[in-house]
């Protein structure tokens, strides 16, 4: 009975922080302290300078902030049968585990731990990348990340159909644009997947300006890119805008009036 309190209890204070769990709110104060100042230290190593001449504090730094990592990793899987999602005992924690806030816990740390495995350093090198993936744990604590993920899937039909005219663009784009300047720049122009670089520059405004036409017929098409692509890609920002406002409505519990006459409308 003692074992299954302290579970309980644990399960409370490592999930988010209900009003007036004092013990809840203070882990996730220390949690998300933690993963700013490795997102700071992540910076500082780049610099050279600085790696070279405070490599040592950098590295225990690592070695602490992998075991609260991990202990409050293990703390969640050990914990989560007391909630309601994953009661079972193996299997919850199974379900639990492929969560994709678990996976990011986990591959936040893994990279520390691989050597221990014998695996090939060089390999180790390139994961640690996964060091960056502490920045998502802030998914687990920020209600403005949570909005952001509840918008997207809301509105994944409405993007996914931008989407698609999006890449049909960029292949039209990128094909018009390679049977007009092909024979003129056929280093820069070579096939139409070399052209679609000059497609993305094109279609997103950026435009480097290290790939370009010469022609008469391809500047014309370019201009008609340019102008497609600020339409295209407003599109998904509208989405976006509208799927943003209708979910700070629903937090805030507002119904929805008429612009005319100010009158509440049906939901």
């Amino acid at each position: 009975m003692v074992l299954r309190l302290s579970k309980r209890r644990i399960y409370e204070i490592v999930e988010k922080a209900e009003p007036g769990d004092r013990a809840s709110w203070v882990f996730d104060v220390c949690i998300l302290t933690l993963i700013v100042l490795n997102i700071v230290a992540l910076c500082l190593e780049t610099v050279e300078s600085i790696r070279e001449s405070a490599g040592w504090l950098f590295q225990g730094f690592e070695t602490l902030s992998v075991i609260v990592f991990s202990l409050e990793y293990v703390l969640r899987l050990w914990s989560v049968t007391s909630g309601h999602a994953y009661r079972q005992r193996v299997w919850g924690r199974v379900r639990f585990a492929l969560t994709p806030l678990a996976l990011i816990d986990l591959l936040a740390v893994l990279p520390w731990y691989l050597p221990f495995f014998g695996v090939d350093l060089r390999f180790v090198r390139g994961a640690r990348m996964f060091r960056l993936l502490r920045v998502a744990k802030f998914s687990r604590y920020s209600r403005a990340i949570h909005t952001f993920g509840r918008v997207f899937y809301a509105k994944k039909e409405e993007l996914t159909l931008a989407l698609s005219v999006l890449l049909l663009l960029l292949l039209s784009a990128a094909s018009l644009m390679y049977f007009a300047e092909n024979a003129a720049q056929p280093e820069a122009f070579s096939s139409i997947p070399a052209s679609m670089w000059w497609a993305v520059a094109t279609l997103s405004t950026v435009g480097y300006g290290d790939v370009y036409p010469i022609t008469t017929i391809g500047k014309v098409i370019a201009s008609v890119i340019a102008f497609l692509g600020v339409a295209v890609f407003a599109i998904p920002t509208g989405i976006v805008g509208a799927g943003f406002v209708e979910a700070l409505q629903k937090q805030r519990g507002e119904r929805k009036t008429c612009p005319h006459c100010g009158e509440p409308l049906d939901p």
